[in-house]
């Protein structure tokens, strides 16, 4: 399952780097998503003084301000968990398929996922948090072998902009699909509006109970797939060479990111672009090492989705903008500087 051809550009920046740098740019990110997460509980439609903020995570909640922090914690961990899978799975995609322009939201596997739970809470009384996951799952799922094999027809196989141009136009259909479920169900339209955009607003710790497992089982196979994934780099017959075994390796990674793609749509609904933004920042950061590409990954799509969320409820107040809005907003013109500047054909 891998595209053909070799990334060409002339002026790229040398991709190798030390221990030490990729040590660094790790303690920089954590030490970043540390000030974003405290900026996620003081900021807001209220801003919160920091004795609030504090008094709140030991337990208090006597004030206005303590209980609006208390309802912000869940909030702010459902962005760090989401945006690290979305981040992970998002260079997990583009290494499997070795596609530069690989992300859950442009290969329409979020979307997928969103059509099958809106499809099963509609049609087939679908309620429970872990129901949820699982239709998501097997809807990202469903959703990404449908693109892979609309991309691989024609000549020269499933090369990288065949991949995004189906999986943008399955990914609009898709999107077309779950308006028709929703508008004629004026009485739950507001239940159906997550997945519609994507956010992490009314998040509970019921939420996150039900999801870390499956997130959980997600980074591991995506975190024990960073050796396959540079053998694989590499191309296909080499890593055979090697003595990978690079359908079982494809297909174990490629199982890792869409239970993450499929178990963060089912709770945040579809996010596009952060599988987009992230992997690519990094690569710039620490090379293309996969056993440092994929935390590093994690912990800027953490930043990148907790920091969003604060600026969309900061710029719209006393309302908020959603945060699947504003990763649209700053991941599209990068995905058109990606097409037009690097004129990239695989990774």
């Amino acid at each position: 399952m891998s595209a053909t051809g070799t990334l060409r550009a002339p002026n790229a920046l040398p991709m190798r780097r030390s221990a030490r740098v990729r040590v660094v740019w790790l303690l920089v990110l954590a030490a970043v998503l540390l000030v974003v997460m405290t900026a996620s509980l003081a900021l807001g439609s209220r801003d919160v003084a920091w004795s609030d903020v504090w008094a709140a995570l030991g337990g208090a909640d006597h004030t206005l301000e303590q209980a609006s922090v208390a309802k912000r914690i869940p909030r702010t961990l459902l962005a760090v968990v989401v945006g690290a899978a979305l981040g992970l799975s998002g260079t997990v995609m583009q290494g499997v398929t070795r596609n530069p322009l690989a992300d859950p939201g442009i290969l329409g596997v979020n979307m997928g996922a969103s059509l099958a739970v809106v499809t099963g809470i509609a049609h087939f009384h679908l309620a429970s948090a872990s129901g949820y996951i699982w239709v998501a799952m097997g809807g990202a799922a469903l959703t990404a072998g449908f693109v892979y094999a609309v991309g691989s027809l024609g000549r020269g196989g499933a090369t990288p902009l065949k991949l995004a141009l189906a999986g943008a136009a399955i990914s609009a259909a898709l999107a077309s699909l779950v308006s028709a479920v929703v508008l004629p169900r004026n009485d739950i339209s507001d239940t159906f509006r997550l997945w519609q955009i994507g956010g992490v607003g009314g998040a509970s710790y019921g939420q996150l109970g039900s999801v870390l497992p499956f997130l959980a089982a997600g980074f591991v196979l995506c975190l024990a797939s960073a050796r396959a994934l540079n053998s694989l780099a590499l191309g296909d017959d080499l890593a055979a060479g090697l003595g990978e075994r690079v359908a079982l390796a494809r297909a174990v990674a490629a199982l890792g990111a869409v239970v993450l793609c499929g178990a963060s749509t089912a709770v945040a609904g579809p996010i596009a672009f952060v599988g987009l933004l992230v992997p690519h920042t990094c690569r710039l950061l620490a090379g293309v090492d996969h056993r440092w590409l994929l935390p590093l990954s994690a912990l800027g799509g953490a930043v990148l989705l907790t920091a969003a969320d604060v600026v969309g409820r900061i710029v719209a107040r006393p309302s908020e903008i959603d945060v699947g809005i504003l990763t649209a907003i700053l991941g599209a013109p990068f995905f058109i500087h990606i097409v037009r500047r690097q004129k990239v054909r695989s990774l």
